[in-house]
């Protein structure tokens, strides 16, 4: 995996990254201020993809923006777009996980020439704090001000989390402790976690508390009218993002895969194998689409 520096449309400078393995690109549209390393089975050469994404906005090196007020999903989906342009892909496959679902189905809605197939991932398409807390079996019009209130008091206190994780040592042992918290589940290997722990706990948590707040006002988007092939995976223990949201936002598409994996919200950790199997029958998905559209006997993405 390799970084490196791109500008967005309105000049904030990311840091972007890929893998080299060969295959077909898939765009990865990440979880709020999550990394590579969380994506264990991507960050292979056996992957049989080629990854670009990046860092959102203050995170990971890439720049806060001028405006602090750009950090809308407008904004988001602009990241995503310079991350294809630097690259030179005019139309791949997208990834998306938690927020980055959001992203995702967003850019498919508006730039769908560019967009053909999507892999959602633990994540709801809107309304990102209606779908949490969806395990207790809280009524949604409470979820949304339980959430709100609980990340509006964690900014407020963002230097003390900062003074807290920033000193959480990051080892087999903590990571032991955190597979077993409920949280993340035991099915996530330790070392996986450890390396997608080191960095992560870095944040500034006041920023990224503030990242999630400007997010939390889009609506749960209605997706008719995404025609490309698209494979939603759930987690039927996630706490942060409720499978039967995603499934809904699903029904309106008549060729959509859903799958629910016994996983937390941390799916792409707990279950590499089932990311690579069903990214692999979404690419199968995608290649015929193409050729039917194009006519031409050869796979194309």
């Amino acid at each position: 995996m390799r970084e490196h520096d791109l500008t967005s449309a309105d000049g904030t400078r990311l840091r972007g990254w890929h893998t080299e393995s060969d295959g077909p690109v898939v765009l990865l549209c990440p979880g709020l201020g999550t990394i590579p390393e969380a994506w264990p089975a991507l960050l292979l050469p056996s992957s049989g993809v080629r990854v670009i994404s990046w860092y959102h906005r203050g995170t990971m090196g890439s720049e806060r923006p001028t405006d602090p007020g750009r950090i809308t999903l407008d904004d988001h989906i602009a990241d995503a777009i310079a991350v294809m342009d630097a690259a030179g892909v005019e139309r791949c496959v997208l990834m998306g996980w938690s927020m980055g679902v959001m992203v995702a189905t967003e850019l498919a809605t508006r730039y769908p020439e560019r967009v053909s197939g999507m892999m959602l991932a633990a994540g709801v398409p809107g309304d990102l704090f209606g779908a949490m807390l969806g395990l207790p079996g809280l009524p949604v019009a409470i979820r949304r001000p339980i959430a709100r209130t609980t990340v509006q008091g964690l900014r407020a206190a963002g230097p003390l989390i900062d003074a807290v994780l920033h000193r959480v040592p990051v080892n087999r042992l903590t990571a032991t402790a955190l597979r077993h918290s409920g949280f993340i589940l035991p099915s996530a290997d330790t070392g996986d976690v450890v390396r997608a722990l080191r960095r992560f706990l870095r944040h500034d948590w006041r920023w990224y508390l503030t990242l999630a707040l400007a997010l939390s006002d889009v609506p749960f988007r209605d997706l008719t009218g995404i025609t490309c092939p698209v494979t939603v995976l759930g987690g039927r223990y996630d706490l942060l993002a409720d499978p039967r949201f995603a499934a809904r936002a699903a029904a309106v598409l008549p060729h959509a895969r859903v799958r629910v994996v016994p996983t937390s919200h941390f799916l792409p950790l707990e279950d590499p194998l089932t990311i690579i199997e069903e990214l692999n029958l979404l690419l199968d998905r995608v290649a015929a689409v193409e050729r039917s559209l194009t006519g031409d006997s050869r796979t194309s993405f």
